[in-house]
């Protein structure tokens, strides 16, 4: 059976999606594209796969078909893909780890989904994300995390309470900081077994009363003309510093 009307309840449900009331009601998201579909279903997150009239069936899950008019309806690329699935949340976990990264309201979905691919390139444990940071299920950037988010332990928390827990753990803190600090290059090894690394958003970096609370500033030494770099940049090359 094919689902033709855009008033059917699944249709629906699936475009309402698209927004992040929507998600956070529901507790689902969409994927789009056989590798971000794939790698749902590595993580048993898949609850359903929504398909084109005549695709095939490629995994073991329940499923629907659609009409292309739907797909393009439900899809937020410019060029639809023939397979979605819906998916579950993540469940919400405690901190894992020793090496962990914070994002203070960090606000670009390509930002967040590039620093979510580096952290698990580099071997970040938990990411936190600080309220106010854009939504994780925004599918920008699920689409940007390559199928990543899918293998890291994020979670969301406030930021100043996540600090105090962290330093209880003896976790140092490090404070990414464009204007002064210790250059990423000159920690020893010591400093890069256990820590939690704090970024900041696009515009004004780690605020002032977070950089209060670290333990070290960190900064990475470049040519003096240019003042900052985009923070998903400057996150990739801290962590690949951290991770030496």
């Amino acid at each position: 059976m094919v689902i033709t009307s855009l008033d059917n309840e699944k249709v629906k449900k699936y475009r309402k999606l698209k927004k992040r009331k929507y998600r956070e009601e529901y507790e689902e998201f969409i994927v789009e594209g056989m590798h971000l579909v794939l790698e749902a279903f590595k993580s048993g997150i898949i609850e359903e796969l929504i398909m084109e009239e005549n695709a095939a069936i490629p995994l073991p899950c329940p499923y629907v078909y659609v009409t292309k008019e739907i797909i393009d309806k439900i899809s937020d690329l410019d060029t639809p893909t023939d397979i979605m699935a819906l998916c579950k949340k993540l469940p919400d976990r405690d901190i894992i780890g020793n090496k962990l990264l914070i994002l203070d309201e960090v606000q670009d979905p390509g930002n967040l989904g590039t620093i979510l691919r580096s952290a698990k390139a580099f071997d970040i444990d938990t990411v936190i994300l600080s309220e106010n940071t854009v939504d994780l299920y925004n599918p920008k950037v699920v689409r940007a995390t390559q199928g990543m988010l899918f293998h890291l332990n994020v979670i969301s928390r406030k930021i100043d309470p996540i600090i105090d827990v962290i330093k209880n753990r003896e976790i140092p803190v490090y404070g990414s900081s464009v204007d002064y600090g210790m250059d990423v290059c000159e920690l020893n090894q010591k400093d890069r077994e256990k820590y939690a690394l704090i970024v900041g958003n696009e515009g004004n970096g780690v605020r002032a009363t977070t950089l209060e609370k670290c333990d070290k500033r960190l900064y990475i030494k470049m040519n003096e003309r240019v003042e900052s770099l985009n923070v998903a940049v400057a996150t990739s090359i801290l962590l690949y510093e951290l991770n030496k």
